[in-house]
């Protein structure tokens, strides 16, 4: 990618709808907090966690991200890891953000959801006050467990849903498809709850089938492997269906063998709604500027397709109306003024 195109993108507002708050946690903070709460890890400095960052598949990085998850004890830890994701996000031009929380992940180890979800939203409304961020918080079931654990979790979350906007689905994908949370996402809906999912990452393009058609959901996280489905395809097309595609995240879970094999410009070509986002940009090596930066230079994408990637990230997300052509407007601005 040419360095002027390479500048124009890196300074375009953006929105990023698939960043796991957890998968920020850098190694930096994730030994300070442990230093802190006097929780053991099991590597003993900063290179040698970044080290072990090789992962063969999902769970080989799900099995890092939830010991890394340890550190988090107290709503400040969760402050902390937040406002630095923001701070990140603010300098890469996000001026939406729609990030996922697992608070499984931490009730399990016996912090309460309340502290969970406190210091993760005083993080965003700080944001949202310094740097006019919008922002919403999604909740995602982590689906290796059991549809009674994803009932109680959304139990537990009924009291705060003043500060929470959606629910997701998250973790292995193999083994678990989207049918074993239809009425947990029925519930969701019932509390109005926006729903979306993770599927086609891993899983099969049956997945996404089920995530549309029985969660109902409003976006398909992932998704890249729709193409594989014409039918598929055209449906996800004529719907405008979002897929919030995270590249680095696909090369470094080896679901493609290297960013060039990537198949987000056949995405755009087919006439989908895809745009680019981190995932957890702690582990896979960048966040959203350098997930554009790397796609655009290893697939060549044009100044058009960039625009649309950008365009697709405001049409994708849960706004307003208003708030929307506001972005738009925003957008076009700034792309027609370089």
């Amino acid at each position: 990618m040419a360095a002027n195109l390479q500048q124009l993108v890196a300074g375009a507002p953006k929105a990023e709808l698939h960043m796991h708050i957890e998968g920020s946690l850098e190694p930096e903070l994730m030994f300070e907090l442990a230093a802190k709460n006097a929780v053991s890890i099991p590597y003993p400095t900063v290179d040698a966690v970044r080290a072990a960052y090789q992962f063969s598949d999902l769970q080989s990085f799900l099995d890092i991200y939830y010991a890394g998850a340890a550190v988090l004890l107290h709503e400040e830890d969760f402050y902390a890891m937040t406002r630095a994701y923001l701070e990140r996000a603010h300098a890469d031009n996000v001026v939406h953000t729609e990030i996922f929380f697992d608070p499984q992940t931490h009730t399990a180890r016996g912090v309460p959801f309340q502290v969970v979800v406190e210091g993760i939203t005083r993080a965003l409304a700080e944001a949202q006050r310094r740097y006019g961020m919008g922002y919403r918080l999604i909740l995602c079931f982590l689906r290796h467990l059991s549809e009674a654990d994803a009932f109680a979790t959304l139990e537990q979350a009924v009291p705060h849903l003043g500060l929470i906007h959606g629910v997701g689905l998250d973790s292995s994908e193999r083994g678990h498809p989207p049918s074993k949370f239809e009425r947990v996402f029925a519930r969701a809906r019932e509390l109005g709850l926006r729903v979306v999912a993770h599927a086609g990452e891993e899983g099969p393009p049956a997945y996404i089938y089920e995530a549309l058609d029985l969660l109902k959901v409003e976006r398909i996280d992932h998704g890249v492997r729709a193409l594989e489905d014409a039918a598929l395809v055209a449906r996800l097309a004529a719907s405008r269906m979002p897929l919030t595609v995270c590249p680095l995240s696909n090369v470094k879970l080896c679901v493609f063998p290297r960013l060039a094999e990537h198949n987000l410009r056949r995405l755009l070509a087919a006439g989908l709604c895809a745009t680019v986002n981190s995932d957890d940009p702690a582990y896979f090596g960048g966040y959203i500027n350098e997930n554009f930066r790397q796609t655009a230079a290893a697939l060549d994408l044009t100044r058009d397709e960039l625009y649309r990637l950008l365009k697709n990230g405001f049409e994708a997300a849960f706004l307003t109306d208003a708030e929307r052509a506001q972005h738009y407007a925003a957008l076009d601005g700034y792309w027609q003024s370089l």
